[in-house]
């Protein structure tokens, strides 16, 4: 009779046990190199099988190519080890594992064919098991999510694992996975492994390692995010912040970020320490879009006491909250506040943000990083990752003419532009400056010979909504500001 301390390494006990009374439907496994997670799901997925008649099971890989070498023999090594090799039939072309007894199947499943993953069915039962393999290798979580909406059908319970080793960068969608109450996050390094299972010379390496080249260890080894080394805010933490805390804090600071287009409005909520020199965030509210009366409403259940809160200089936006009655103050910027403020960031002692309720507000400052120039060396500028540039050399319509862009850094003034309902008004620009050196450009051409240079990301006003540049078609017809006038012109 096969042990399962045999086959499971002491640090999954607990989370065999989770599987096996069904706490959870979610189970994220990460862990450094030997830390047996793979072999971990492999035999919950085999044992679950043949413990439930109507339940299969589905394998995936973001690229199919590498099904057979990973997830395949992994499985086929489960069944090995219980014992029960006499009961399965695999099948490599398709690849499958067939449970003889009763018909159930493990499917196997690359997800650089989306539809083959939509026609992914089983004849008797339902799809119980997924299993994501090297998870981190997809683009991000809303990928996963329309996988599982195809294949989480048809049952009362389903097992989902994603299994992975956490990238180096602090800025990989994987790194920034919180726990909900359907989700198991577990972490397990190779230390925990009996040192028979992993062999001499995998102990021989993983010591050299830590010795020679400790980062290295610590991330391989140990499977800790230990950075790309180009991240503008090493002071971070990312960590739920007690309500008993924040009842404690007192003046707190309200800030406001209106968004442009395809760029979201922010509403943040946060707490300086400047004893210790920390700052807390612990409130967003986070919405491309967003309405004045949505943005009212969300402020008002937050900030009931309405205390003042600190906004970008938009002088209308601005006034359509305090008409409201919101205690709206304008920030005061300089030409040098923006990179002002990202330093007194860095200096700070610990930015500390709650990844639960500001999801948005953690997962921008993680990711923001130094980029590399052409020789793969970190640039000293503070880069700017929304830019939606237009080029220097574009017209843009002011209250004193037509200026190009370069000629009105340093400048302030009012611009033709469009408010959130997608109506002319004139709006104030301050802060013109150059963002970045070698942008692509993407050069729009109108019928009636005018053009447009803009980078790809930058949004543009079509008679169907708004689109980025690098999107439009010949059939998008671009709308025209000029005077505070509508002029429709096709790209």
């Amino acid at each position: 009779m096969v042990k399962l301390t045999d086959l499971i390494a002491p640090a999954f006990y607990g989370v065999h046990q989770a599987v096996k009374e069904d706490l959870y439907t979610h189970y994220w496994l990460k862990g450094g190199r030997g830390s047996t997670k793979s072999s971990f799901v492999a035999v919950e997925i085999i044992l679950g099988m043949m413990q439930n008649p109507d339940a299969s099971a589905v394998a995936i890989r973001k690229v199919g190519l590498y099904l057979r070498d990973s997830v395949f023999e992994q499985l086929l090594w489960a069944i090995e080890k219980l014992g029960v090799s006499h009961l399965w039939r695999a099948k490599v072309s398709p690849m499958e594992l067939i449970y003889e007894p009763t018909g159930q199947r493990v499917l196997f499943r690359g997800a650089d064919k989306p539809k083959k993953l939509k026609s992914t069915k089983v004849s008797h039962g339902y799809i119980r098991y997924i299993w994501y393999e090297e998870v981190d290798e997809f683009q991000g979580q809303e990928e996963i999510d329309v996988i599982n909406q195809t294949l989480l059908r048809g049952g009362p319970t389903f097992t989902v694992f994603y299994s992975f080793n956490p990238p180096k960068s602090v800025q990989s969608w994987t790194n920034a996975i919180t726990s909900r109450p359907d989700t198991l996050i577990h972490h397990s390094t190779y230390l925990t492994v009996p040192a028979d299972w992993l062999g001499d010379p995998f102990l021989v390496e993983a010591e050299h390692l830590m010795q020679a080249k400790p980062d290295r260890y610590r991330h391989e080894f140990l499977g800790e995010v230990t950075g790309t080394g180009g991240e503008v805010f090493a002071n971070l933490s990312l960590v739920e912040i007690p309500d008993a805390s924040i009842k404690g804090f007192d003046r707190l600071n309200r800030g406001i970020d209106w968004g442009y287009a395809t760029d979201p409005f922010v509403y943040t909520v946060n707490y300086y320490d400047a004893k210790h020199r920390s700052l807390y965030i612990f409130h967003e509210y986070y919405k491309v879009g967003a309405k004045f009366d949505e943005i009212y409403q969300a402020i008002a259940s937050e900030n009931q006491d309405n205390r003042r809160i600190t906004a970008d200089n938009e002088p209308r936006s601005n006034a359509e909250l305090r008409d409201r009655g919101l205690r709206v103050n304008r920030a005061k910027k300089g030409p040098d506040s923006r990179d002002h403020g990202f330093l007194w960031l860095q200096n700070l002692e610990h930015i500390y943000i709650d990844p639960v309720r500001c999801p948005n507000t953690a997962r921008e400052f993680a990711e923001y990083e130094f980029e590399k120039d052409a020789n793969g060396n970190w640039r000293a500028d503070y880069p700017d990752k929304n830019d939606h540039c237009l080029a220097g050399d574009t017209i843009v319509h002011t209250d004193k003419g037509g200026y190009k862009i370069a000629d009105l850094v340093g400048t302030e003034g009012l611009v033709c532009c469009v408010n959130e309902n997608n109506r002319p008004q004139w709006g104030r620009f301050f802060d013109v400056r150059k963002t970045r050196e070698s942008a692509p450009i993407f050069e729009i051409e109108l019928e009636d010979g005018g053009k447009v240079c803009a980078t790809g990301d930058h949004p543009v006003l079509t008679q169907h909504g708004w689109k980025l540049v690098r999107d439009l078609t010949d059939q998008d017809c671009l709308v025209k500001i000029k005077g505070l006038r509508y002029e429709a012109s096709h790209a």
